[in-house]
């Protein structure tokens, strides 16, 4: 199946699960959030609504990311150097199960991991990536793993392989290393474009539904929004491909 959807709740929640099927939570990226508040998104979402989750930051960014300024999060002095980049340290396993557990909650099929761009291919980063996939417990949750810096193509299908990861991209700019299912996130970004205050042309979009359908194979793909008017993006892509909204009440 096609999943369409945004980065996020660009618009109310009762509005968004109306009309689309499909969302990444953003919010557990910042700060993992109680555990209430989860049940309440499962609860008020129609039965067929699909979540995933973007792990938490601390997995993925270092503590000098300013990403963290914005969760409001206070850092212990000796926890700072423990996070970021994978390192397979309790701090980032905490964090990994913590974001497991959401997930669980929400029924989430995959948890989206996305690297920094200082997240570059060097020896010990590959470490840490080794580190980190060989420590945790997945449970039956699938794994995306979206890199913001170039990697060795057959290095990353190995480890892809290994670990039995999905590679995301954005599709305007790569393509995913691994098959099917895929995960792709579009920031907005095709080449010589205006990352994320760009907005998505009928022939933009019209150019996407051909190279997902021509990607499609037998198992689900996530298109997911993540610039701007990633709203207006996604409903005009999923009428493009003719999906109809989720009916009230079902």
């Amino acid at each position: 199946m096609l999943h369409i959807g945004c980065c996020g709740f660009p618009v109310g929640f009762s509005r968004y699960v109306r009309e689309l099927r499909t969302a990444e939570v953003q919010r557990t990226f910042y700060r993992i959030p109680g555990r209430k508040t989860v049940e309440r998104w499962k609860e008020k979402a129609p039965a067929e609504f699909i979540f995933t989750v973007k792990a938490w930051q601390g997995i993925t960014h270092p503590a000098t990311s300013p990403t963290y300024r914005r969760s409001g999060l206070v850092l212990p002095d000796e926890t700072k150097g423990q996070l970021g980049h994978f390192q397979p340290t309790e701090p980032v396993f905490e964090g990994w199960r913590e974001t497991r557990e959401l997930a669980r909650i929400l029924g989430a099929p995959v948890i989206l991991l996305q690297a920094p761009p200082s997240f570059r291919e060097t020896a010990g980063n590959e470490e840490n990536l080794r580190g980190f996939f060989s420590g945790i417990d997945r449970g039956n949750v699938r794994i995306a793993l979206e890199l913001r810096s170039p990697w060795d193509r057959a290095k990353l299908l190995d480890l892809c392989r290994e670990f039995d990861l999905i590679h995301c991209v954005d599709p305007f700019g790569d393509t995913p290393v691994t098959g099917s299912p895929s995960y792709m996130r579009l920031h907005g970004s095709p080449p010589g474009k205006r990352m994320y205050a760009y907005r998505y042309t009928a022939e933009d979009l019209a150019w996407l539904r051909d190279r997902i359908l021509g990607l499609r194979r037998k198992g689900d793909l996530y298109c997911l929004f993540n610039n701007l008017s990633m709203w207006d993006d996604a409903l005009a892509f999923r009428d493009m491909l003719s999906l109809p909204p989720v009916e009230p009440g079902s």
